[in-house]
């Protein structure tokens, strides 16, 4: 859909993959932690930073890539700072999600599964959020955006999408409040 160019790969500073692996033992079993937090660092997983937790885990690089590339969360390329996921599932299909997809499309000039050359959006289409009620719904990041219509998605891209949670939005936890990461924290302490 989208003639423009993608985006750049951003230069890399190993040195915050530094400290991410600093707060782990040098452990394979934390590969999919360190990934995580690679990820929401860089908003990608860089070749490099890849190779060097790698060495630093002790786990083959093909492993780390098949880690890397098995789960959806993990990109290998650049994503926007806002990721925009617009529900598929039955009943946002149903109330108008096509349109709202299409819209999205249009506004930014980029087809589902692209990112904005600025690097400020990324466009996805995806399953189901679990947000039924609130349909046709889109999830800026940990937002969802509910009740959505045309109207509403060209307000929300000529904001920039920048947090303004009107009716209809709510925050959903983030993955880094789970039950899982506190206790790992706390097991630190």
């Amino acid at each position: 859909m989208s003639a423009q160019s993608q985006p750049q790969f951003p230069p890399v500073d190993l040195a915050a993959t530094e400290a991410i692996l600093a707060r782990y033992a040098a452990e394979p079993k934390h590969l999919i932690s360190v990934l995580q937090d690679l990820q929401l660092h860089y908003r990608y997983l860089p070749r490099e930073a890849l190779e060097r937790v790698g060495a630093a885990l002790g786990v083959p690089l093909a492993k780390v890539y098949g880690v890397a590339t098995f789960y959806k969360a993990f990109s290998l390329t650049p994503r926007g700072e806002k990721i925009l996921r617009v529900c598929t599932g039955t009943a946002c299909h149903i109330r108008g999600a096509p349109l709202i997809l299409s819209e999205l499309q249009s506004r930014l000039k980029i087809a589902a599964g692209e990112t904005t050359p600025d690097l400020r959006f990324s466009l996805e289409a995806v399953n189901c959020v679990g947000a039924c009620a609130l349909a046709p719904v889109v999830m800026e990041n940990d937002t969802a955006h509910g009740n959505l219509s045309v109207t509403k998605v060209r307000r929300l891209v000529r904001s920039g999408a920048a947090g303004s949670r009107g009716r209809g939005s709510a925050e959903l936890p983030r993955p880094d409040d789970s039950p899982a990461k506190k206790a790992e924290e706390s097991e630190e302490s």
